[in-house]
């Protein structure tokens, strides 16, 4: 049985249909998310799909509206689960830790949208749980972030021209700092998927 995991978060239209999308920190994602899940169906190892969903909210996460879905160019394999959350972390609303008990796994491995967000919240969650968590930050994505002070009508152009926003390269560092050593290992696509053993990543 298996004893690993890979859990892709949020890579999802939605975000895609944001103006900040073409100021994300990683054009790459969706060919670093599929390597990930290609190593990880040759290992024979759980990969779980996350969507982001707020119902009724009209928005852009507002599964009516038809973005609550994988961006072209991912899709689950036969018997793997996609499971949709509305809180920040794929525990708390959904039944990932059932699935990942049925099957045996104690390695999880995240990537997917925000890095610091959804993914890294994710990452702290598992470890309270026990999971041995890697976190693949060139397999995460994540967006300049406005200070707290500016209108949430603040445009994008508005947003990057105020010195005060938090830079994509900044939030990447800081969150490897905040997980290293304490709630995840820190790995690339390019360590993960040159592993061979499930024991290797942990």
């Amino acid at each position: 049985m298996s004893r690993a995991a890979l859990v892709v978060i949020d890579v999802q239209e939605s975000f895609r249909q944001r103006p900040i999308w073409a100021y994300g920190s990683n054009p790459d994602l969706v060919g670093q998310v599929q390597r990930l899940v290609s190593a990880a169906r040759e290992r024979g190892d759980l990969v779980v799909w996350v969507l982001h969903s707020e119902p009724g909210t009209g928005g852009l996460f507002d599964p009516a509206r038809g973005f609550v879905r994988l961006i072209d160019g991912l899709a689950p394999g036969e018997g793997e689960p996609t499971l949709v959350k509305t809180a920040h972390n794929a525990f708390t609303t959904t039944n990932l830790q059932q699935v990942l008990t049925l099957a045996g796994i104690a390695d999880v491995t995240v990537c997917g949208i925000r890095t610091e967000q959804c993914v890294e919240t994710t990452a702290r969650v598992g470890a309270d749980l026990g999971y041995r968590m890697t976190f693949v930050t060139d397999a995460t994505l994540t967006f300049p972030i406005p200070h707290r002070d500016l209108p949430e009508t603040a445009t994008v152009a508005e947003i990057l021209a105020d010195p005060r926003t938090l830079g994509n390269e900044e939030i990447v560092t800081r969150t490897e700092y905040a997980l290293a050593g304490r709630f995840a290992t820190i790995r690339t696509v390019d360590e993960v998927t040159g592993a061979t053993l499930a024991g290797t990543r942990g």
